[in-house]
This record gives C-alpha cells, sequence and structure tokens, in this order.
C-alpha cells in the first residue's frame, strides 16, 4: 500500500445536485498505474484550507473501465472540505491524492450473477461505479438499485442512471425511495428501514442474489445489515461501507489527548518508509495514530473513524485494543492488521510497521 500523496489537477468541476458537486481528476499517464482501482474503492484528497490540513476520503463513482477518475463531494453542514469542493474548487486547482484503498469492491466473473444494491444519498457514489463496471463486463449479470434520497431534486446522478437503466432494460432495475416527497405508491417513499426491507424484498428484491451492496449513513446502512443477516444471508454475501459515521465522532473524541498520570506506558516502534522511530504512549492516552502524529509523525491517515482504512498497518509485536473496525476484513485482522486511528496499547511493548502490504 502506497502511503505518499501525489499532487494532481483538477479537470472538471460539475454540479450535480444544489448541493453535490461531481469532481474529475486529472491523473497523468506516469501515473495511471499507482492509481489504478477496482470499482467501489475510495480515494483520500488533501489540500490546504485556511492554512489548515485537511484530509478526506471520496469514493470513485467513474468506472477503471472509462480511464476515468471522478468523486463526488455532497455538502455536510460544517463539512470543511465539502464546503470548499462545492464553492470553491475549480478547474485547474492543485490537490494531493493518495492511491485507492477499500474491500468494497465488484470482483470479476464470468458467471451470471444477481446483484442487489441499496443506496442512500452519496452512498450512490461506489454503487454507481460497481453498476456500470458490472453492466459492462459481466454480460450475463443482473442489476437491483434500490436508491433512497429526500426529494427528487436530491437524486445524485439521476440522468446517468437513468440512462443505464435505457441501455440496459433487462439487466438493471432501478427503484427510488423518497422520505421527503409523496409518491403514488407506499413503496417509493418513506426511509430505508427493516419494515421497508420487507417491502424491498417481497416485492422488488430477491433474498436469492448472488451479492448484496450496501452503502450509505451509519443507521441505513447497519439497518439493512442486520436485517439480511436476520434472514440467513451469508455474511460473504452482505458487502457494506460507511461514511459521515455516528461513530466517527464518538472516536475522534475517545482519541483526545488524555490529560493526567498513567501508570502503564508502552514503548512504540513505528516502521514506515524503511525507518523507524520510538515514543512512549500511555495505555489510556490517545490513539496510535493521534500520539504518533503528536510527536511530529507523517502517517498516512483521513478519516479517523475506523471507516477508510487509510492508517492501516501491521501489528508486528504487542496487542491492542480498536475502539471500532468497519473498514478492516476478519482475514486481516486474523493477520494482524490494525487501524492505528482506533488503537490504544494493552502491552508494554508494540512494534507497527506502515510499509507491510
Amino acid at each position: 500500500m502506497s502511503t505518499h500523496f501525489e499532487k494532481v489537477q483538477i479537470k472538471e468541476v460539475h454540479r450535480e445536485t444544489d448541493d453535490c458537486v461531481s469532481i474529475l481528476l486529472d491523473i497523468p499517464d506516469n501515473l495511471k498505474d499507482k492509481f489504478s482501482y477496482l470499482p467501489g474503492q475510495h480515494i483520500t484528497l488533501r489540500t490546504k484550507i485556511n492554512d489548515e490540513d485537511i484530509r478526506r476520503s471520496y469514493s470513485l463513482c467513474s468506472s477503471p473501465l472509462h480511464n476515468e477518475w471522478r468523486i463526488a463531494v455532497k455538502k455536510v453542514d460544517g463539512g470543511i472540505f465539502s464546503m470548499f469542493a462545492n464553492h470553491t474548487l475549480q478547474q485547474g486547482d492543485e490537490i494531493e491524492l493518495m492511491p485507492p484503498l477499500g474491500h468494497f469492491v465488484l470482483q470479476h466473473t464470468n458467471d451470471a450473477k444477481h446483484y442487489v444494491c441499496i443506496a442512500a444519498g452519496s452512498g450512490i457514489t461506489p454503487v454507481l461505479s460497481i453498476i456500470k463496471t458490472g453492466l459492462a463486463n459481466q454480460p450475463q449479470s443482473q442489476f437491483t438499485l434500490i436508491y433512497a434520497n429526500r426529494t427528487r431534486q436530491s437524486i445524485i446522478f439521476k440522468e446517468e442512471i437513468e440512462a443505464l437503466k435505457n441501455k440496459y432494460t433487462t439487466r438493471l432495475q432501478v427503484v427510488h425511495i423518497l422520505s421527503r416527497e409523496h409518491t403514488e405508491a407506499p413503496l417509493n417513499e418513506g426511509r430505508i428501514d427493516a419494515a421497508k426491507c420487507e417491502q424491498i424484498f417481497k416485492r422488488i428484491a430477491s433474498l436469492e442474489a448472488d451479492d448484496f451492496f450496501i452503502c450509505g449513513p451509519e443507521e441505513m446502512t447497519l439497518a439493512v445489515k442486520n436485517w439480511l443477516q436476520s434472514k440467513h444471508i451469508e455474511d460473504k454475501k452482505i458487502h457494506f461501507e460507511l461514511f459521515n459515521t455516528e461513530n466517527t465522532n464518538k472516536a475522534k473524541k475517545k482519541t483526545n489527548i488524555i490529560a493526567g498520570n498513567n501508570d502503564e506506558v508502552s514503548h512504540v516502534t513505528i516502521n514506515l518508509d524503511g525507518r523507524s522511530f520510538d515514543f512512549d504512549l500511555p495505555f489510556n492516552y490517545a490513539s496510535i495514530l493521534d500520539a504518533a502524529l503528536h510527536q511530529g509523525a507523517d502517517l498516512p491517515y483521513a478519516c479517523k473513524g475506523g471507516v477508510c482504512t487509510t492508517c492501516k498497518a501491521k501489528l508486528l509485536e504487542g496487542k491492542v485494543e480498536m475502539d471500532v473496525n468497519y473498514g478492516l476484513e476478519p482475514d486481516e485482522v486474523a493477520e494482524g492488521f490494525i487501524l492505528t486511528c482506533q488503537s490504544h496499547p494493552r502491552t508494554k511493548k508494540l512494534v507497527v510497521d506502515f510499509d507491510v502490504k
């Protein structure tokens, strides 16, 4: 995993809805291999806003088949980067990028499969990449998209989704659900929760699908995931990605540096780019990432909420406790990988390696 940022230019900023823009990134030819991606992956951006270092992760909504790198940024109340992207960022501006990451991906297959995708708001971005790529690459496969928004006007990529539906009339089914607008059918109104899942899978979608992709706010995403599990769908078939999670904010608060005396201290060694540095970290101080940043280290990170995996590293020695983990797969945890933004020492010595793939 590359932990280095590269400077690129903004090729285009396109207004998608009143509160969302899509941003086309100009990846030069010499970086295209480094920035190759799977449909569904996300990319971390870094820029300076009011002299503050701002990092954010956004899913790529483009398809790798089109040799294009595009993200969508929806305005969030109090969101420093989202407001900047919607009102200030423009063609020709420079921004720094880290190569794509993430496990929320569509794997290529020649088999005929049925995929059910459930998205809300800007959660459509990785799902759109998955659908576009799958329809083009898997000619025998079918997709069902359940897409929740507030109103018709707030539907991101509405025209592109309709174009896909018209092009793949027998292979793509699209159902819109609106929470703040009256529709002719009750099924198309409200929010996606357990009760709505009962309606959706009784009348539209099938529990016999091969894979389920879910992306949106935490409440919706976990509600759908838990409902599918209650119907005995295998975990390996359920793929989900969160954004703007409540636990992200909780985690940030929890990892603030804690003042006071701490009896137990861990000696931490960090390996990055073939070099190492050491520092002492009290058990109840902060996350490994925050403590290292406080020491002046330049470690990779973005969300600090246990979601994006930008701060992923391998624990070579010692034990840690993670506050939350939404980004790592079970086999990665078994192999010793941790999210340093969520990890606190539980042994007297830790060795953490960012160079291990």
